[in-house]
């Protein structure tokens, strides 16, 4: 999984890709990786880093990489891409040697979808591209058409990859007469005509048995731990970090694999959506480098206040770690405070470019 290396001089951005699958983006506040002129721009107004493809991908992908190149054109194997997160797809393409589909995706004034596959897919094992972020709806919609489209094309399988599944986090009722959304998504994917879905990191394990067809849950530690290995931190010196009670079990399977790392939690109480508060700390992170771990990272308000937490409790440094880096509002204000040495990140969702106003180490 080749790496994203964001950091930020005022007005400029820069950026290292190389993973083409998940892709790795390190937010570093201390140094530049490499520098593109600008970011470009997809259908749905999300602006994203651009490509490098003249970078190494991990060995365990080279092999494939090489045999993918001599394909042959008339494989039975198509990938199409949404507009939600362009990029990946490509990488995704040139990574098994093949070139993304042809495919008209539009809106209409009044917002409808559009969809056209501009190539047959008959009897062909159809992979579709496209995280439901945000606009989440907008993004699940042009999937269900997406699907849709190739259904009706007589397409042989169709494996929906949604790298980011939005409303995973409505997996379950906690207060009486809530709906549970993120059953509902399932059903409309599968209703949709969806033969498999590929996942990367959902919220909860328990969502994939939402769904009535084959689930693959593919996970973006590996690389994360790759790129922290990287750093070549003293295994004495580490303590791995749950930002909340819920992530225990992810923080420990981390801190296995990250030299057998201790583990500390940041115990918190939530007050409403999207605002919680820190309330202690379980665990000594006194002269350590802190790695918190999480799935996501969405308003960062979690994140920050136990960051705040851990330096408040001797912390040499903190690294912030997390898969989809949804990053809502005020999450990049916050994010650049200066309270992290890193924010590591894959590019399961695009990385959106930073206005040249803002200040800050991104």
């Amino acid at each position: 999984m080749a790496a994203i290396a964001l950091s930020s001089p005022v007005g400029a951005s820069k950026y290292r890709i190389g993973f083409p699958t998940l892709g790795l983006a390190a937010a570093r506040f201390e140094s530049v990786r490499c520098e593109v002129s600008k970011a470009f721009q997809v259908p749905n107004g999300r602006l994203c880093a651009p490509m490098s493809r003249d970078l190494g991908i991990p060995m365990f992908l080279g092999t494939h990489k090489e045999q993918g190149l001599a394909q042959k054109s008339d494989t039975k194997l198509r990938i199409f891409s949404g507009t939600a997160n362009l990029a990946l797809a490509q990488e995704i393409a040139c990574c098994l040697g093949l070139e993304l589909g042809k495919i008209n995706i539009k809106r209409f004034a009044d917002g409808e979808v559009y969809v056209q596959l501009q190539e047959s897919v008959r009897g062909c094992d159809v992979f579709l591209v496209q995280p439901t972020c945000p606009p989440v709806n907008e993004n699940l919609c042009e999937l269900l058409i997406m699907i849709d489209a190739c259904r009706r094309a007589s397409a042989r399988t169709i494996t929906a990859v949604i790298p980011y599944f939005g409303y995973a986090r409505a997996d379950r009722k906690t207060q009486g007469r809530e709906s549970i959304a993120a059953k509902l998504t399932a059903n409309l994917i599968t209703k949709a005509g969806a033969d498999r879905v590929l996942a990367c990191d959902l919220h909860s394990g328990q969502s994939m048995g939402y769904f009535d067809i084959f689930v693959d849950h593919v996970y973006g530690e590996p690389v994360i731990l790759d790129y922290l290995a990287s750093k070549k931190i003293s295994a004495q010196d580490l303590v791995v970090v749950s930002p909340d009670v819920g992530g225990v079990a992810r923080a420990r399977g981390f801190a296995k694999k990250l030299s057998d790392a201790p583990l500390a939690i940041v115990d918190k109480r939530r007050q409403g959506h999207n605002i919680s508060e820190v309330m202690n700390l379980i665990g000594d992170v006194k002269g350590k480098v802190a790695v918190m771990v999480d799935d996501m990272i969405d308003t960062a308000g979690t994140i920050t206040s136990a960051a705040a937490l851990l330096q408040e409790e001797g912390a040499r440094a903190v690294y912030a770690c997390c898969t989809h880096a949804v990053f809502s509002p005020p999450a990049i204000e916050r994010l650049s405070g200066g309270l992290f040495q890193e924010v590591i990140i894959t590019n399961t969702i695009p990385v959106v470019e930073l206005m040249p106003s803002m200040s800050g180490p991104f």
